[in-house]
């Protein structure tokens, strides 16, 4: 019995479109009714703003013996003046003196930089203005300028798809997502619909309107809806709260967020960029077992699938934890220099909110790549594939003209005696 031969095809499946489409409406709908449409720009709270300008000179001279136990103190190992033209705010254009800063941390003006200051009309002291850092822009312009010239020379086409999908996810991010935050909005939902968002955008811009980029977004999404999960009772069964440092004190007594909600959208978010990864990776390898291994059936792909997923989970999860390690190396210096006993370190705020990001994170990525893996084999559906048309037997040649004789001129006997 014949059996009818399959090819794999990169047609969406229907299947998909069903959780596909009401995802992207329920999204669409979530942008709608979370967008911070009256978010007001945000006041001066006394804290100066900022400005432009460039030194002119720098005068260096010894501190004041008097103010020696002050210095060391606050670390001020040098005293002096600096010379400095602005260039933006109130009073461009002017030259002004400010003093020297000092202290842990503080900018090294030299003569020729530009350096950002802070203007405070109403200042104690008596000095408007005073030099808090490096103006970084030129710098900054030029490292993304290379960036996004090796991203094109590498991908070409698809690196400039990559760029455009890069540049959404900040849209949204610094768009909608903070912006909606601030508004008032729960913090999980806003990551949710941003996350979603962001997920759907971007994939399919990068990797176009295929099956692979389909099956890797469902995947993602059910992913993402696990992690939530996750992370909502990570927090609730640890007690975090999110208050954790003084950016986040100082965040929630100035506005009315809900800091465990913050917490949980930094979890949310921070896993997308990891789960996305993992889910497209296993949605190709099993698009491409499917394309070079026709007759493999959905168990075949499924387990081929899983030995290359656990292979890329062992390390995707190292680079998920030391991302969550290093972004947290200073506390982890601070706390070890402390000398405090190993189960109180743990068990504190800061370093157990930084071991459920890092749990949850890592269980959301194991998740990903059974639920995409079993997606993709699932929906790698194949079509009949047409059969080849017979081949024509191939024209004989022209056979040579038989010859015939008279019987008296034929080399055989005549026929009665034959």
């Amino acid at each position: 019995m014949n059996r009818e031969r399959l090819e794999p095809h990169d047609a969406v499946p229907r299947a998909a479109l069903w959780i596909l489409i009401p995802a992207a409406l329920a999204t669409a709908l979530g942008l709608f009714l979370l967008w911070p449409y009256g978010l007001e720009q945000a006041e001066d709270s006394g804290f100066g703003t900022e400005v432009t300008g460039r030194v002119l000179t720098v005068h260096q001279t010894e501190c004041d013996p008097a103010q020696a136990e002050l210095s060391e103190h606050l670390r001020a190992d040098r005293c002096g003046e600096v010379a400095v033209g602005l260039t933006t705010g109130p009073d461009a254009g002017r030259e002004i003196v400010v003093d020297l800063p000092t202290g842990p941390g503080a900018a090294e003006p030299e003569a020729g930089q530009d350096v950002v200051l802070i203007h405070t009309p109403d200042s104690v002291s008596g000095q408007e203005y005073h030099i808090i850092d490096h103006e970084r822009s030129s710098p900054l312009w030029a490292l993304l300028i290379a960036f996004a010239l090796a991203v094109i020379a590498f991908g070409r086409w698809k690196g400039i798809r990559s760029l455009a999908s890069l540049g959404v996810t900040f849209a949204v991010l610094l768009l909608f997502i903070v912006p909606a935050i601030l508004d008032g909005s729960a913090p999980i939902l806003v990551a949710i619909v941003g996350a979603a968002a962001i997920m759907l955008v971007s994939l399919y811009l990068s990797h176009g309107w295929n099956r692979t980029t389909t099956v890797a977004v469902v995947g993602t999404l059910a992913s993402l809806v696990a992690t939530g999960l996750l992370a909502q009772g990570a927090v609730h069964l640890a007690h975090l709260n999110g208050v954790l440092d003084e950016e986040t004190t100082t965040l929630a007594m100035q506005y009315p967020i809900d800091m465990s909600g913050l917490l949980l959208a930094g979890i949310l978010i921070g896993a997308l960029g990891v789960i996305d990864d993992v889910t497209v990776s296993q949605a190709a390898t099993v698009d491409e077992l499917s394309k070079a291994n026709p007759k493999w059936g959905r168990t075949r792909l499924f387990s081929s699938g899983m030995r290359v997923g656990r292979d890329h989970l062992t390390s995707v999860i190292n680079t998920l934890v030391l991302a969550y390690a290093g972004a947290s190396l200073p506390l982890l210096v601070l706390i070890a220099a402390a000398n405090r006993p190993l189960g109180q370190v743990l068990t504190s705020q800061t370093i157990a909110t930084e071991i459920a990001r890092s749990i949850v994170g890592t269980l959301g990525l194991i998740a990903a790549v059974p639920i995409t893996t079993w997606m993709a084999a699932y929906l790698a559906r194949r079509t009949p594939k047409e059969p080849k048309p017979p081949k024509r037997p191939r024209p004989r040649p022209a056979s040579d003209p038989v010859e015939t004789w008279d019987e008296e001129d034929s080399p055989f006997p005549p026929s009665h005696l034959r």
